[in-house]
């Protein structure tokens, strides 16, 4: 896992790192994976290029929670 998960940090990260833990909490904040994470660039999507896009709500919650999580 990396030191810290940061904005710059890419939805992949999180899925490789967090597994289902990650997917879910991507998951809370408005991000769907979906089946298979098929949308390949979409995997290599920073998580704060997804908040820009509004794909993603609450940046700073979600990194907190994924910071947090084990």
């Amino acid at each position: 896992m990396p030191d810290a998960f940061t904005r710059d940090s890419k939805v992949r990260d999180v899925v490789a790192h967090l597994g289902e833990r990650g997917e879910a909490l991507l998951l809370e904040h408005g991000y769907d994976v979906g089946e298979g994470f098929a949308d390949v660039l979409s995997q290599y999507q920073t998580l704060e290029t997804a908040a820009r896009q509004d794909r993603l709500r609450d940046l700073d919650g979600l990194l907190k929670e994924l910071n947090g999580a084990d």
